[in-house]
């Protein structure tokens, strides 16, 4: 590739990640002429802003066409517009619950909006990104932002613990990460993810090499709240705003999923045979300590935090499958994520507008404070059912197919000889009843004890949009399966699994 071909650049491909950019320096910029009662007006100018966006993802779509820029460091194809379309639209819920939150306390507007916006371009920049470099510059264009907004509650001292915890986890997930790609780049003399492929196939298995991919992989584990580095998620989603609890488990950790998509079925895929052991048992250590340990919460965020935690091991699982040339199977594992995380992202953003609602009234957040909703507030309480079952993998609901997905890689992998597969899947199954009993607790204190509040839970026509449209999407969605499969599928096409 000359150089011309190098600095070339297909602005249309880029057209979604400028649109968002715009509308983050102007959300920033009309801010400062707004007073009082009128900031709120940022928030439908973010929402539009995420509407153009989403409007030129379904362009690009359209197209058909594969597009690249900065000498195909970055490219628009189906696999990154399935993830952009999900980032965005995941962006306009989460911009939804936030409008009456953060109308209310009237401070941090034009801040909140812009930073959060320029997570979601990092967002959107990482299924584009084929050079580790890229791929860094977008992980933590997701990050920084979020140590910010998870202290935004700046005189609440589980906000400041929180974002404190955070951010040093934070730190040390971008310094292993960097450390493990400088070890890798040693030995391969490239930081594009399919030269690396390629290099991998023929050097040497040396202990220094599989030590640098595994601190990739621990880098990338920090972002995922994977176990043992999960311990930052808890506190940070108890102390930040609700909304952005919400984006950071379920935006931020779909990044984190997008990014370690690329690293593991792309750039490390040929000594998968050496890293997929330790990525199972992660796996089944993640979704089992989630599990157990939000059986013990009596608090509605940090139960949804650990739930986050159990629902990152059952997506790590088709990671453990990944074997060298196995292309059929990894193809298989690759889509199973891809469902996995189309279906958590609606039913777990649900639960948490939900919460939103209810805490406008109860800031506390105790499960107490949900005894009685279904007698006052039926539809939230209906919505917020719907959403925990789903969570739950109930049938028909989406998480119930996003479940056997999963369950069917591993079954799979088994079949092709990979006994750990016939494991996995048990522990998914197993993980999975344990996982009902606390998602029922939450549901049977709304419709079966006594209300302790009479009054009913008013959400407000964004936040009663968003509770709604989720709902739908819940139940639509599961209706529809193999409609998500198939653009799982075409999207792991377009990767080349």
């Amino acid at each position: 590739m000359d150089a011309a071909e190098a600095t070339q650049i297909d602005w249309f491909a880029l057209a979604p990640e400028l649109a968002v950019l715009a509308t983050a320096l102007l959300v920033l910029l009309v801010e400062l002429f707004l007073y009082g009662q009128r900031k709120r007006f940022v928030n439908p100018l973010a929402v539009v802003g995420v509407l153009v966006a989403l409007g030129l993802v379904v362009a690009l779509a359209v197209d058909g066409s594969d597009r690249a820029a900065f000498g195909e460091m970055f490219v628009a194809d189906s696999y990154a517009l399935a993830f952009k379309g999900l980032f965005l639209s995941v962006a306009l819920f989460v911009l939804l619950i936030s409008y009456r939150y953060f109308a209310e306390i009237r401070t941090f507007q034009g801040e909140y909006y812009f930073l959060i916006l320029s997570a979601f371009i990092g967002m959107m920049l990482m299924p584009s990104a084929r050079d580790f470099v890229m791929l860094f510059v977008a992980l933590e264009l997701v990050s920084i932002p979020g140590f910010i907004m998870a202290g935004l509650r700046k005189f609440d001292p589980r906000s400041n613990e929180g974002a404190m915890k955070f951010l040093i986890i934070g730190i040390l997930s971008a310094s292993t990460l960097l450390f493990g790609l400088s070890i890798v780049y040693a030995f391969t003399g490239t930081t594009s993810l399919a030269g690396t492929a390629a290099a991998l196939t023929d050097v040497t298995r040396e202990p220094l090499l599989l030590v640098g991919t595994l601190f990739v992989l621990v880098g990338f584990g920090f972002k995922v709240s994977a176990v043992p580095f999960h311990f930052w998620a808890p506190d940070t989603y108890e102390g930040a705003p609700i909304p952005v609890a919400a984006f950071l488990s379920v935006a931020s950790k779909a990044a984190g999923f997008a990014g370690l998509l690329q690293v593991s079925f792309v750039a490390f895929e040929p000594l998968s045979d050496a890293w997929a052991p330790v990525v199972a048992v992660i796996a089944v250590l993640t979704m089992t300590l989630g599990n157990v340990t939000a059986l013990a919460q009596r608090n509605v965020v940090r139960l949804l935090a650990y739930s986050s935690v159990a629902h990152a091991g059952y997506m790590l699982v088709p990671f453990a499958l990944v074997r060298p040339g196995e292309a059929a199977l990894n193809s298989s594992a690759l889509s199973a994520v891809l469902v996995y995380l189309f279906a958590y992202a609606v039913m777990n953003i649900g639960a948490f507008a939900v919460v939103t609602a209810v805490a406008r009234r109860h800031p506390g957040r105790h499960l107490d404070d949900y005894a009685g909703l279904g007698q006052r507030s039926p539809g939230m309480a209906g919505s917020l059912t719907l959403f925990l079952l789903s969570l739950g993998g109930t049938p028909p609901l989406v998480g119930f197919f996003a479940k056997v997905a999963i369950f069917a890689a591993a079954v799979e992998a088994g079949q092709a000889d990979q006994a750990g597969g016939y494991v996995l899947a048990v522990a998914v199954v197993v993980n999975t009843v344990i996982s009902v009993s606390y998602y029922l607790r939450v549901a049977g204190r709304m419709w079966m004890s006594e209300p302790t509040d009479t009054a009913p839970v008013q959400p407000g026509y964004a936040l009663g949009f968003a509770v709604g449209g989720l709902a739908v999407l819940t139940v639509g969605l599961g209706v529809l399966a193999p409609l998500v499969t198939h653009v799982a599928d075409q999207a792991v096409i377009a990767a080349g699994g």
